[in-house]
C-alpha cells in the first residue's frame, strides 16, 4: 500500500503559495493608489484650512478698521506659495499624480496682490491695517 497523503499535501500548499502571490500582485497596487488619493485629500484639507485661518483674519482686520491686527500661527508639514488679492486667497496643491489642483477662497478686504511664502514648521502670519493707511498689509513673520 502506497500513501499519497504528502503528495496532496505538497499540492495544496503549492496551490495556495500560488493563490497567495497572486492576490498581493493585484491587491497591492489598488492599494497604493488608495493611499496615495488619501494622503492627497488630507493635503488638500489641510491647506484649505490654512488658508480659511487666514481668511477669517483678513476679514476680522477689516472689519475692525485702520489700527488693527491679527496674528495666525500656521503649522504646515511642507513648504508652499499663497496668492493674495485684494478680493481672494488661494495655494496651488502638488498632488501625488503630478496634477495641481488651486483652492480659492474669497473674502472683503483692501488688501493689494501679494504672495506669502510659508516653510515647514510654524509659521507666524499678520494681517495689519496700519493707522492713516488705504491699504492692509499681510506678511510672514
Amino acid at each position: 500500500m502506497v500513501d499519497n497523503k504528502g503528495q496532496i499535501s505538497l499540492e495544496y500548499l503549492l496551490i495556495f503559495t500560488i493563490s497567495l502571490i497572486l492576490l498581493i500582485m493585484f491587491t497591492l497596487p489598488l492599494s497604493q493608489f488608495a493611499i496615495e488619493n488619501t494622503l492627497d485629500v488630507s493635503d488638500t484639507l489641510k491647506i484649505k484650512s490654512d488658508l480659511s485661518k487666514i481668511a477669517q483674519a483678513i476679514e476680522k482686520v477689516y472689519g475692525q478698521g485702520q489700527g488693527s491686527k491679527q496674528t495666525i500661527s500656521i503649522d504646515s508639514s511642507k513648504e508652499f506659495k499663497i496668492t493674495v488679492a485684494d478680493n481672494y486667497i488661494s495655494s496651488d496643491i502638488n498632488l501625488k499624480d503630478s496634477t495641481k489642483r488651486n483652492e480659492k477662497i474669497y473674502f472683503k478686504s483692501s488688501l493689494k496682490k501679494s504672495n506669502l511664502y510659508i516653510g515647514k514648521g510654524v509659521n507666524s502670519i499678520i494681517v495689519e491695517w496700519p493707522i492713516n493707511s488705504e491699504n492692509m498689509q499681510i506678511y510672514v513673520k
